[in-house]
């Protein structure tokens, strides 16, 4: 099949997502199919950008919410805040979880649907909230 130039375009949107403490996987799969929906983009792929340095994105199990709630706990864990940092602000190990999880992911979109696992949803990962975060969706179909 033949394409022409026109229908590889990049179409972009923007999500606002709301957290309510310091760490927390946010489930954002529902926003993005309706975004999906809403645009009406049908086959490509969907890159989800979080632009913030403090927060990431990752893909995992949707199924059960303990989950998300192990991934937040293990997290604080993995890189707790301590004194010994000497970032001013008190929030490198934000900065340090974000870069681990990522600020992207993508996603491939297949007959207006994102084509995700069984399990599988996408979550916000914030790491220094509460906060209003941002989700940038840019598709290429």
């Amino acid at each position: 099949m033949k394409h022409t130039k026109e229908e590889y375009m990049l179409h972009t949107a923007e999500l606002s997502v709301p957290t309510d403490r310091r760490t927390r996987f946010v489930a954002i799969t529902r926003q993005i199919a309706d975004a999906v929906n809403r645009n009406g983009w049908q086959e490509g792929v969907l890159t989800v950008f979080v632009p913030h340095t403090t927060a990431a994105v990752t893909i995992n199990e949707n199924a059960d919410p303990d989950v998300a709630g192990d991934m937040e706990a293990f997290s604080d864990e993995l890189v707790p805040q301590s004194p010994r940092f000497r970032h001013a602000e008190g929030n490198s190990d934000a900065h340090i979880k974000a870069s681990l999880f990522g600020s992207s992911v993508q996603v491939i979109v297949r007959g207006g649907k994102l084509w995700l696992g069984t399990w599988q949803g996408v979550y916000l990962c914030e790491f220094d909230g509460p906060r209003e975060r941002k989700v940038y969706l840019a598709f290429m179909g």
